[in-house]
């Protein structure tokens, strides 16, 4: 194996890690919409409340989006 060859072979090499790395970022980014979204039905739901729990109920949601898609 020539060393053109070896630069190819480690080329895709990059290449492909880059493109797995690419998709689980994506994944992260769908998870934490999906969270939010959820957070979201939920504060609509207990809004139905008292609207001081609703508030609150909707902040500890953001605040745990925030948290999760931040890490």
């Amino acid at each position: 194996m020539g060393i053109k060859d070896q630069f190819q072979d480690k080329a895709q090499d990059l290449a492909d890690k880059a493109k797995g790395s690419k998709g689980s970022m994506s994944d992260k980014g769908d998870q934490a919409r999906d969270r939010a979204s959820q957070a979201q039905d939920e504060a609509s739901e207990r809004s139905s409340q008292a609207p001081d729990q609703a508030r609150e109920a909707a902040q500890e949601q953001r605040d745990k989006f925030d948290r999760d898609y931040d890490a």
